[in-house]
């Protein structure tokens, strides 16, 4: 009975040992994910809308939102609010989560990439300066 409880226990550590590792977010690598969306989207204090729009504070914000960017009409009108997981979902593969997006990306598959993504993304606010 002992030796049940302890592997039991055991087993509930490495869960959580595991779970809070996919967790840990690293902004420094997200920041070399962004490289690939850097042709088209700005960050940063300075950052204008390009080929796409710039992603300063995009957690939190609504789809198609940007003033001065010419946005789909799909997008427009996805009625997509940019929370983690909504994003998760977009970047692996933009125009099945929004039929119609202009945005022309093969996408990132990888959860912990994404993830290390989001991180740096997260560091701009709305004004791009980094919170």
């Amino acid at each position: 009975m002992q030796f049940r409880i302890s592997m039991a226990a055991a087993a509930a550590f490495a869960v959580l040992g595991f779970a809070s590792q996919a967790m840990a977010q690293d902004a420094e690598a997200g920041e070399k994910s962004y490289m690939k969306c850097r042709a088209c989207h700005q960050v940063g204090e300075t950052a204008k809308n390009s080929v796409g729009p710039h992603l300063n504070g995009l957690i939190g914000r609504h789809s198609g939102s940007i003033e001065g960017y010419n946005y789909s009409e799909a997008n427009k009108n996805s009625g997509l609010t940019w929370d983690e997981a909504t994003f998760k979902d977009y970047i692996k593969n933009p125009r099945a989560k929004v039929p119609g997006t202009k945005m022309v990306f093969a996408g990132i598959q990888n959860e912990t990439e994404i993830d290390n993504l989001i991180a740096y993304l997260k560091q701009f606010g709305t004004d791009g300066k980094k919170q």
